[in-house]
């Protein structure tokens, strides 16, 4: 973990997600790039991956499907979330 700023659980996250009690390394299957995250990061991390794969999954990746939007925003939460709390490891895990 290579990220030392003090990160806060955001709002969003608090009211529907359970955080995870440990963190993992990560491996960023295009790059082969690998990233540990620590729990909360962790926890956001696969927000943002089980959303994607649900959308690939369930509407053939039809980001357009209007059914998709609730999926979108919680990936846009998440993404957002990275950008601004670990820039690096969205860069090797998310970008």
């Amino acid at each position: 973990m290579k990220n030392t700023k003090e990160q806060k659980t955001p709002k969003w996250f608090k009211d529907k997600y359970e955080l995870y009690e440990k963190g993992a390394v990560v491996n960023n299957p295009y790059s082969g790039q690998d990233y540990e995250l620590n729990a909360l990061e962790l926890s956001i991390y696969d927000i943002i991956i089980g959303a994607q794969a649900t959308i690939d999954f369930i509407y053939n990746g039809d980001m357009f499907d209007p059914n998709t939007a609730p999926l979108q925003r919680e990936m846009t939460k998440g993404l957002t979330w990275f950008r601004q709390n670990n820039p690096e490891a969205y860069m090797v895990l998310l970008d």
